[in-house]
């Protein structure tokens, strides 16, 4: 593919197709941040969903600074973005090459890139200087093997030392990875004025009900081992037991929207399910000084989504070795869990995902240096299982106490004082 100089110097991108899915994947760092902002959008051509959905975030105050993709003129991508009306053409500026652009919040890579690691580091290299303080590199690039694997080591790479999210966009043809990168250091407070993220993870059903990833790939498994048992035994009924087992399998991994409080003050629940305890205690571990721990309960009939009680930074994550005694008993207090430990206006909080009986895998999706708005998924936990929400005891108050029942990202558990 022949690229114009406005990409040019920026190495090789491929010939994949970013579809809807991945471009709102692409595009969420941008759709989320309710503040003023400019963003620069790299590689585009006038029918691009990803131009589509960065045009669709903007709000009054904002400005998009747009590069088109090697196939396309600037002359032509004026020309489109004239057609979209005033308010669009007032806010949106193309720019022959990318050396006209200005720093921004959010630069998002409209094209997979591909190549070489090299290719790709240069690239990334060559995008930096557009940032501003804080701001974040979207880009994306092909999952699968072969010649795009040097680009994708790259970018693992690049994840591991300054990634804040990274999803894989299997709905895409074919499918990709998105990374997020942040190369500075931004303010826990910001997080404050963000809108929970958008995550692939979660495939829709309904409009306000989801299925965690997880669920989907349950779901397939129980269907491939039933027609596989069909295959093996065409005479026997055991095929039923799995094919049956499909769909509550898939349930246990529901992901309904929830409205989230506005109330800055409001401190959530960080799952579903019936409040074990409410106590005051020290735990070194987080630091010094007294912790308000709510301890919430997960039944197999639960939602088992995880969602931040607040809005924060991740500043650290951990996993604590134990067994898995049931999540009811005093003895679940040594069962194998997982620490976010967030920043905040108000102080560190910690949520611990804490296994049970019959859970015994975690999943946890926010990187240490992401921002998490206050109801924002962030992992889940199979099966029954427990989720502490750990507050500092001189700024919380609790709201909730031990029979109650909570709705994750919902029910407000705590107020800042």
């Amino acid at each position: 593919m022949t690229q114009s100089p406005a990409v040019r110097s920026l190495g090789r991108f491929g010939e994949v197709r970013i579809g809807e899915r991945a471009a709102r994947t692409l595009a969420a760092e941008l759709a989320r941040c309710d503040d003023r902002k400019a963003a620069l959008l790299v590689g585009v051509t006038p029918g691009a969903p990803v131009l589509a959905v960065a045009i669709e975030a903007l709000l009054p105050g904002d400005r998009l600074t747009v590069v088109p993709a090697g196939s396309t003129s600037p002359a032509e991508l004026r020309s489109h973005v004239a057609t979209l009306g005033s308010w669009v053409a007032d806010r949106v500026r193309v720019v022959d090459t990318l050396a006209e652009a200005e720093a921004a919040d959010v630069v998002i890579v409209g094209e997979a890139l591909a190549g070489t690691g090299e290719e790709a580091r240069a690239t990334l290299d060559g995008l930096t200087k557009y940032l501003a303080e804080g701001g974040v590199l979207s880009v994306a690039t092909p999952a699968g093997p072969g010649r795009t694997a040097g680009a994708a080591a790259e970018l693992d790479r690049q994840g591991a030392l300054h990634g804040v999210g990274v999803d894989l966009v299997l709905r895409n043809q074919p499918p990709v990875r998105v990374h997020r990168l942040r190369f500075t250091a931004v303010d826990a407070a910001m997080a404050a004025r963000l809108a929970p993220a958008y995550r692939p993870s979660s495939v829709p059903l309904t409009r306000d009900m989801h299925i965690d990833s997880n669920g989907v790939a349950a779901a397939g498994i129980a269907l491939g081992l039933a027609a596989l048992t069909r295959a093996v035994r065409p005479k026997s009924k055991l095929w039923l037991v799995p094919a049956l087992a499909a769909a509550p399998v898939a349930a246990f991994f529901r992901d309904p929207e929830r409205d989230v409080p506005e109330d800055p003050s409001a401190v959530v629940a960080a799952a579903d399910g019936r409040v074990l305890s409410v106590q005051r205690l020290h735990d070194e571990r987080f630091g010094a000084g007294e912790w308000l721990r709510v301890a919430v309960f997960l039944s197999v009939l639960d939602v088992h989504v995880n969602r931040s009680p607040v809005a924060g930074k991740v500043v650290d994550y951990f996993v604590a070795d134990g067994g898995f005694a049931n999540a009811m008993k005093p003895e679940a207090e040594h069962n194998v869990a997982a620490y976010t430990v967030l920043d905040t206006e108000h102080g560190t909080v910690v949520v611990a995902q804490r296994t049970g009986l019959i859970a015994r895998r975690i999943v946890q999706r926010a990187p240490v240096g992401s921002l998490l708005a206050r109801g924002e998924r962030f992992g889940l936990i199979r099966f029954g299982s427990r989720t502490d929400v750990y507050l500092p005891a001189e700024a919380a108050d609790p709201l909730v106490g031990p029979g109650d029942k909570v709705v994750g990202g919902s029910s407000v558990i705590a107020r800042w004082r």
